[in-house]
């Protein structure tokens, strides 16, 4: 007998399982043949995607901008989802080129980040000192815990920008741990 001799059989067993058996080969006699006429038929179609059910935005479509007040192509963003004075979940895109760091400072929520790529260099603390800072390369994560300081940015001497997703819950309340220095340092 085969495979399919066993399952439908309730020979193969002694009489106390004769019923599972026959109960098992109906359900799977039922699904082999739901399978078989779902597998007959035409490929499966597609309907258009419903913008109001699934949003969609290419890369070329994403607006960047540069951040106000800071220094000529030292970072941009792009706002993706929510926005960082808007109360509730944010997502954007961040933009640092090499040379660039922020100050010291804190957020009032967690911030999740992930390098897209690039590489950003990132420690926490209250002093500045980027020669201490850890590599975090493309793919890596990053959490920002909620009301402690740190600092980022990407190094002089990267031949590109480092990416970084960010999401968080806003308003975003950033405060710098000493308000009389820059908040951006170009090293």
């Amino acid at each position: 007998m085969n495979f399919m001799d066993d399952v439908f059989s309730s020979q193969a067993a002694g009489a106390d399982q004769g019923l599972c058996l026959t109960r098992r080969g109906f359900l799977l006699g039922s699904l082999f043949a739901a399978f078989s006429l779902g597998m007959a038929g035409s490929a499966a179609q597609a309907g258009k995607i419903n913008p109001s059910e699934t949003a969609i935005t290419l890369p070329d479509a994403i607006k960047w901008v540069a951040w106000s007040g800071l220094p000529p192509r030292s970072g941009e963003m792009a706002t993706l989802y929510g926005g960082l004075d808007k109360p509730g979940p944010y997502l954007v895109l961040m933009k640092w080129h090499p040379g660039y760091y922020s100050a010291p400072h804190l957020y009032a929520t967690d911030r999740l980040s992930m390098v897209l790529s690039g590489a950003w260099w990132v420690n926490s603390g209250p002093d500045f000192d980027p020669a201490n800072t850890v590599r975090v390369p493309s793919g890596g994560f990053i959490l920002r815990v909620a009301h402690t300081p740190h600092y980022d940015g990407v190094k002089p001497d990267a031949k590109e920008p480092a990416v970084i997703a960010i999401f968080g819950i806003a308003p975003v309340q950033l405060e710098l741990v000493d308000p009389s220095k820059p908040a951006w340092r170009r090293l």
